[in-house]
């Protein structure tokens, strides 16, 4: 259901999730480094499991959420195949649906990671040896289907086409744009800049800028550019460098990955 390199200070390992649990390879995937199934529910008419969200979090945790809302927090060593799991974080109700960690540099008091679930509930905790739950933002319904982390700014995508800024200390709500018509399914940050890139439904990928105002420190955020992918349902858009100069997007049912960068 999801795949993604996860960099750590001493490896880089490649994270899949499905429904049978997660598999951590080395970066170029030629060896499996560790295997953790997923408990099957015993019951009749039990709903099926998956896993799905991944982050590298606190300098040696790669945290992974699971369609119970529970949120698996592997211990990684800097080289081999020991990998524990230390931890499971129980806050959510509903399906995790994605995990974002700290990109940039948080401020004292702040969260370094935050999860998100089907009912658009977010938790901001801070990494350590054990996690500690800083806030939990009450979703309203609309599935947070993509969750980025940059300074202490969250910036969340939702069902509904809405994009929402929340301070990753207080768990207050910053800003809120209706950017897309459509459900939202990719947010990705270009760390080095601020850079928000944005792909939903409605064909439409928009690049955004977040930042902070010197004077006050109130987060804002600025429509920067559009991008229509004609006739083509959104479902994956990433910036190819840190500074968010290029973006690739895919759609459903497209074979191909479509590149866009200066002009």
């Amino acid at each position: 259901s999801q795949a993604a390199w996860c960099e750590l200070p001493a490896r880089v390992l490649l994270v899949l999730t499905s429904q049978r649990g997660v598999q951590m390879y080395e970066a170029d995937g030629s060896t499996l480094v560790f295997w953790h199934a997923l408990d099957v529910p015993e019951h009749v008419g039990a709903y099926c499991m998956f896993a799905r969200g991944i982050a590298a979090a606190g300098g040696r945790f790669i945290c992974v959420g699971t369609s119970s809302g529970a949120v698996l927090v592997f211990d990684v060593p800097p080289k081999g195949t020991n990998v524990i799991l230390s931890e499971v974080l129980e806050q959510h109700r509903d399906p995790i649906t994605d995990i974002a960690a700290e990109q940039g540099q948080a401020p004292d008091g702040a969260g370094d990671l935050v999860t998100a679930d089907d009912f658009g509930t977010l938790c901001l905790w801070k990494t350590g040896e054990e996690f500690t739950l800083l806030e939990k933002i009450p979703g309203s319904g609309y599935t947070c289907s993509s969750v980025t982390l940059w300074n202490g700014i969250v910036a969340a995508g939702y069902g509904n086409g809405q994009i929402q800024l929340w301070e990753a200390g207080t768990g207050q709500l910053c800003a809120q744009v209706s950017a897309h018509a459509r459900w939202i399914y990719a947010l990705d940050l270009a760390p080095l800049t601020g850079k928000l890139l944005s792909g939903a439904e409605d064909s439409f990928v928009h690049v955004w800028k977040l930042s902070r105002n010197p004077d006050t420190d109130d987060v804002e955020i600025q429509h920067c550019h559009a991008e229509c992918v004609t006739d083509t349902q959104v479902c994956g858009a990433r910036f190819c460098d840190p500074a968010g100069d290029t973006f690739a997007v895919t759609g459903y049912d497209l074979s191909e990955i479509l590149c866009y960068g200066p002009a």
